[in-house]
């Protein structure tokens, strides 16, 4: 069961967008954000040079801050999001699937658009090595990315 909520209509101003490989094919693709509240996977389709929507999906918070990484040897990107409930995502594209997936979510602040919590700045290391999440003041929080012994 998964808790949904749906807006009658969807925004369609642009938060934030990162460019990777998300689905682990040699496209490139756009990760959007609309609305705050909206999660969108563009493909560029070669036939006509056009962008198409790939996959949309709503999600229950307020998109923060946006990038995209890739582990060290890794063929495919993940999408790290800092959102008002005080926590970090990190998302993963399932092809089979066809939604995103939570590969790690880490709490630590609390909940609500506050300047102290870190969320509002989220950049990654060109390499893979790590992720930092920052306030609009004072706190930032860097997180340092391994794969476990599953090499995931």
């Amino acid at each position: 069961m998964f808790l949904y909520n749906l807006t009658l209509q969807p925004a369609s101003a642009i938060g934030s967008t990162v460019l990777g490989h998300f689905s682990g094919e040699k496209y490139q693709e756009l990760v959007v954000a609309r609305g705050h509240q909206r999660l969108e996977l563009w493909r560029p389709d070669t036939t006509t040079g056009k962008l198409s929507i790939e996959h949309s999906e709503d999600l229950f918070c307020r998109i923060r801050g946006l990038a995209s990484f890739r582990m060290a040897g890794g063929n495919k990107d993940y999408v790290v999001i800092g959102a008002d409930t005080g926590a970090l995502a990190v998302l993963e594209f399932n092809s089979k699937e066809r939604r995103f997936v939570t590969v790690q979510y880490h709490e630590f602040g609390r909940t609500g658009l506050r300047r102290l919590v870190a969320g509002q700045y989220v950049a990654a290391d060109p390499r893979g090595r790590a992720v930092m999440v920052a306030a609009v003041e004072r706190s930032k929080i860097v997180y340092i990315i391994t794969r476990d012994s599953e090499a995931r």
